[in-house]
C-alpha cells in the first residue's frame, strides 16, 4: 500500500502525519508541488515483457503526461533482488541530491521510496505498483530501493542525458528511515 509520512526536518524519529489513502496522498503532495497519480494498464503485462510492451500498456497516460509537461523520452528500467550490483545501485541515490529536470517514475511493478526535503519538512513516499510520482526539478530528495530491490518503472525525461544527480552535501538522508524490507 502506498504511504506518505511527513516529518519535521529536525525530528526523524516521529512523523507529523502518516497518510495511506491515495487521494489524500496526492492532495498533500500537490500542495507541495509534487505530482502523484495512479495509472492502470490498458492491456495485460506478463513477467518479462519487453520495454515496448510495457510502454504500450500505459501509452495513453504517457502521451498525456508528455503533452502536459513536454517530456521527450521514455524508457523502462527494472531491478531484481538478485542483481549483482544492487548494493552499489542502492547507495548511488541514498544521499540528498537534485536534478536539473523533473524526476518522473511510474511503478509498473514492485516499490521504491522517494523522500523529499521541502520547506522544513521531509516527505517520505512509498511508491508501489500503479503509482506515478513527479518530483520537480531542483527538489532536494533521495531514493531508496531497499536491500533486496524489486521494481519495474517507466521513466520520462525532457533530456535523458541531462538527468544527473547533483549532491547537496547535506547528510539529512542518513537521519531518516530507509525503505523497510517487504514482508
Amino acid at each position: 500500500m502506498s504511504r506518505l509520512r511527513i516529518f519535521d526536518e529536525n525530528q526523524p524519529q516521529s512523523p507529523l502525519a502518516v497518510i495511506d489513502e491515495h487521494a489524500a496522498i496526492a492532495a498533500e503532495l500537490a500542495r507541495a508541488g509534487v505530482r502523484f497519480e495512479q495509472w492502470a494498464a490498458s492491456q495485460p503485462i506478463v513477467p518479462g515483457a519487453s520495454q515496448d510492451e510495457v510502454v504500450a500498456a500505459y501509452r495513453g497516460d504517457i502521451d498525456r503526461l508528455m503533452g502536459e509537461e513536454g517530456y521527450q523520452a521514455v524508457d523502462v528500467i527494472s531491478l531484481a533482488p538478485d542483481h549483482p550490483d544492487r548494493a552499489t545501485l542502492r547507495q548511488k541515490f541514498l544521499s540528498e541530491h537534485t536534478h536539473s529536470e523533473d524526476e518522473v517514475r511510474f511503478f509498473v511493478a514492485g516499490a521504491g521510496q522517494f523522500t523529499l526535503h521541502l520547506g522544513g519538512k521531509v516527505y517520505d513516499i512509498l511508491c508501489e505498483q500503479g503509482d506515478l510520482i513527479g518530483v520537480p526539478d531542483g527538489t532536494r530528495h533521495w531514493f531508496d530501493m531497499g536491500e533486496s530491490p524489486y521494481f519495474v518503472a517507466i521513466r520520462l525525461f525532457t533530456n535523458k542525458e541531462g538527468w544527473v544527480a547533483n549532491f547537496t552535501g547535506d547528510d539529512i538522508a542518513s537521519r531518516f528511515p530507509r525503505m523497510a524490507p517487504a514482508v
